[in-house]
């Protein structure tokens, strides 16, 4: 896709509700702390710099100010916050992504003639993340014993849209009336809508 990115919602913003009814103290702390991305504390630089690039490439993002997405999987890893479920064949988060980015900066290299994986241009990383998810591998003792296409389905993917559909500009996008707390909805049918809620979108197939 090219061009600007345009919103099937514009104008809309969550944060604009700040002082209704929408949002009590504890909500507006919540979104207030979210707009500012903490410093990287767990991964080392380069693995961060892995991690930046699979975010990207995972979620592309054509906005004049891409929502980060990096400093907050990077802050749960520090404070070792996570749902406290996990696959069995699975390892600990703190442990599975520092593995899970070597093993994709390996793949990276052993297919791109020592390229590291933020060397590559979209198109390259998208390819690479397709094999690696279908289980074709070309750095298979990266991975030991962790799955690959698990770790980037389970734990990649998943934490990474979670992460960025967290962030106020990325609920906007998509008209999420936001926090249900205090408020919350009334209007629950297909079509119906509450007046504090985004209008109805206007969604228009994009050109490629």
């Amino acid at each position: 896709m090219t061009g600007p990115f345009r919103t099937p919602y514009p104008g809309y913003d969550i944060l604009d509700k700040w002082a209704s009814p929408s949002f009590d103290d504890a909500t507006r702390n919540v979104l207030r702390l979210r707009r500012v991305p903490p410093p990287r504390r767990f991964l080392s630089e380069e693995r961060y710099s892995t991690l930046q690039a699979l975010c990207a490439t995972v979620i592309p993002q054509r906005r004049a100010r891409p929502v980060e997405i990096a400093p907050w999987i990077d802050a749960a890893l520090h404070e070792n916050r996570g749902t406290g479920t996990r696959f069995a064949v699975m390892p600990p988060d703190r442990e599975a992504w520092p593995l899970g980015l070597d093993a994709i900066d390996a793949e990276a290299q052993a297919t791109h003639d020592g390229k590291g994986f933020s060397d590559l241009p979209s198109t390259d990383r998208g390819r690479l993340l397709k094999a690696i998810d279908a289980d074709k591998l070309r750095a298979r003792q990266a991975w030991h014993d962790m799955p690959a296409g698990k770790f980037f389905r389970a734990i990649a993917l998943k934490q990474i849209v979670q992460f960025y559909y967290s962030q106020p500009a990325a609920m906007s996008e998509i008209g999420y009336g936001g926090p249900a707390a205090p408020r919350g909805y009334v209007r629950l049918t297909a079509s119906g809508i509450d007046p504090w809620e985004a209008p109805f979108g206007n969604w228009k197939e994009e050109r490629k």
